[in-house]
C-alpha cells in the first residue's frame, strides 16, 4: 500500500502507565490507554488519506487484537471521526472495509503573531488549510489591544469558513470525548472567571462546526507550560502577561502558547521529516526551533533556540535585548543594507555553532528574508559551513504559511498521538 512507507512510530505522545512499546508504534490493551490507543488509529488513518486502511491492517500496524481495533474504530465512527472509503483487495475472502479519517469533523485555528503582521488560518483534522486571514500588527501597540486584535481576526475567520457557533460564537468540540480534547482547561477557565459557563443544552453539534481550539506562535522567549510571553525583544511590555488565558476568556476556546520556530519546527516533523534538525527562521527577527531525535526540544523554561542572540562580535553593535555584537542584530542590519551574501555569512556562524553543539543531522532556513533571496541564502551558508561540517543545509520549503499551520497542529497534534498535549489543552 502507498501509505505503508509513510507510517512510522506514533510520536512523543506520553503515557505514564503505559505499557507498550511506543517507539515501535505498538498500542497496549490496557483500559488506562485506551485514548492513547485511540490517537494510534488516528494517526494511521490520517497518514493513510482517502483511500484509508482496513481494520486488520491497523491491528497489524499498531500491535492491538482485532476485537480492540473493532471496539475503538467503532467509538471514532460514532464519534464522525472516521467514514468508510471503499474496498482493499484481500490477499484471501472477501475485500476488506477501508477507513478514513473524516476531516470536517474537527478544526483547529492557528494564529502566527509577529512584530509587525498578524497570520489566522484553519485547518481541518486531516491538517488541510480550509481559510486564511492575514492583516498588519503592531506588537508595540499593547498586549491589550493586540490580544483583542488576535480574538476579533479569529471570531471573523470562523464566521467566513465555517459560520461559527450559536450566537456567534465558534462552537466548542468535544469530538465525542474520544480523545476529550481541552475540557479540563475550559472547567479551570470557568472556574476563574476567564469564560463564561455554556449552557450544555442549548449548544449542538448539529451543523456547527467543531473547533477544538487555538495555537498561537509568537517571538520569544516565552513560557509555553504557563502560557505568558517573557520579555519579548523591544517589546518589554509583554513581559508576564497571561496571553493564552486573555485570549481563552475573549474566545471561549482552549488556547495553546509557543514560540513561532517551535511551531514551525512542529509542523515539520509532522510532515515526515525525521530525526535531529534544527529550523532557522530570519524574519523580523531570528530564531530557531529544534528537533532532537524526533521530538520538539523546548528545554525547561521553553528557553532552547534564542538562536539570534548569540554573540558572535565582541565589540559588534548594541542589540535591543541590551547585548552587544549579536547574531540578529549583524544579520539583519546586512540586510537593511541589501548585502545578502555578508547576511548569510553572519547567519552560517551561528548555524556552525548549533550543528557542533548539538550535532544535528541538517538545518532548514525559512522566514520572509530567506523566502526573498532564498538561493543565495542557502548558497552563502552551505559555502561557509563547507570546510567545517557535513551538515545539510536546505531551504525549509511548504506553505508560506508554515508557522501559522504549525501553531494549528499545537492543537491538532495531541489528537493523534504526535506530541505532548500543550498545557492549555491538557488531555484526559
Amino acid at each position: 500500500m502507498q501509505w505503508a512507507n509513510a507510517i512510522g512510530p506514533p510520536g512523543e505522545e506520553a503515557a505514564a502507565s503505559a505499557t507498550a512499546d511506543q517507539g515501535s508504534g505498538q498500542g497496549g490493551n490496557l483500559s488506562l490507554l485506551r485514548n492513547h490507543n485511540a490517537s494510534l488509529v488516528l494517526d494511521l488513518l490520517r497518514k493513510a488519506g482517502e483511500d484509508g486502511i482496513s481494520r486488520p491492517e491497523i491491528a497489524d500496524y499498531t500491535g492491538l487484537t482485532p476485537q480492540a481495533v473493532s471496539k475503538i474504530t467503532a467509538r471514532l465512527r460514532q464519534a464522525g471521526l472516521l467514514a468508510e472509503a471503499g474496498r482493499h483487495p484481500s490477499t484471501g475472502g472477501k475485500p476488506r472495509t477501508a477507513l478514513r479519517l473524516e476531516p470536517s469533523a474537527a478544526y483547529a485555528v492557528g494564529v502566527q503573531l509577529d512584530r509587525d503582521e498578524m497570520t489566522a488560518l484553519l485547518l481541518d483534522l486531516s491538517g488541510s488549510r480550509v481559510a486564511t486571514r492575514a492583516v498588519s500588527a503592531d506588537l508595540g501597540a499593547g498586549p491589550d489591544v493586540v490580544t483583542d486584535q488576535v480574538a476579533d481576526q479569529v471570531r471573523a475567520l470562523l464566521a467566513q469558513s465555517l459560520g461559527g457557533g450559536p450566537g456567534g460564537r465558534p462552537a466548542r468540540a468535544r469530538v465525542a470525548g474520544f480523545p476529550d480534547v481541552g475540557e479540563q482547561t475550559r472547567a479551570r477557565q470557568e472556574r476563574e472567571g476567564l469564560v463564561d459557563p455554556v449552557d450544555e443544552g442549548g449548544e449542538s453539534d448539529e451543523g456547527a462546526a467543531r473547533v477544538l481550539g487555538v495555537g498561537v506562535a509568537m517571538p520569544g522567549p516565552l513560557d509555553h507550560r504557563a502560557g505568558v510571553p517573557l520579555r519579548v525583544t523591544g517589546y518589554p511590555e509583554w513581559d508576564g502577561y497571561r496571553l493564552r488565558d486573555e485570549l481563552a476568556g475573549r474566545l471561549g476556546l482552549p488556547v495553546a502558547l509557543d514560540k513561532d520556530t517551535n511551531a514551525a519546527a512542529l509542523g515539520i516533523l509532522l510532515q515526515g521529516e525525521s530525526g535531529s534538525f534544527a529550523y532557522v527562521h530570519l524574519g523580523t527577527g531570528i530564531g530557531a526551533g529544534l528537533v532532537l531525535e524526533g521530538a520538539v526540544y523546548r528545554g525547561v523554561r521553553t528557553g532552547a533556540g534564542e538562536f539570534g542572540h548569540q554573540v558572535v562580535q565582541l565589540d559588534g553593535p548594541s542589540c535591543a535585548c541590551g547585548k552587544r555584537g549579536c547574531l540578529e542584530a549583524l544579520c539583519l542590519a546586512a540586510i537593511a543594507r541589501g548585502d545578502v551574501a555578508e547576511a548569510a555569512r553572519v547567519l552560517a556562524v551561528g548555524v556552525t555553532n548549533l550543528a557542533e553543539l548539538l550535532d544535528i543531522d541538517q538545518v532548514l532556513l525559512g522566514g520572509r528574508a530567506v523566502a526573498a533571496a532564498e538561493a543565495e541564502f542557502v548558497r552563502g551558508v552551505r559555502a561557509a559551513l563547507r570546510s567545517r561540517t557535513r551538515l545539510m543545509v536546505a531551504p525549509a520549503g511548504g506553505s508560506a504559511y508554515r508557522i501559522a499551520e504549525g501553531a494549528a497542529q499545537l492543537v491538532l497534534a495531541p489528537v493523534f498521538g504526535r506530541t505532548e498535549a500543550p498545557a492549555g489543552l491538557r488531555m484526559h
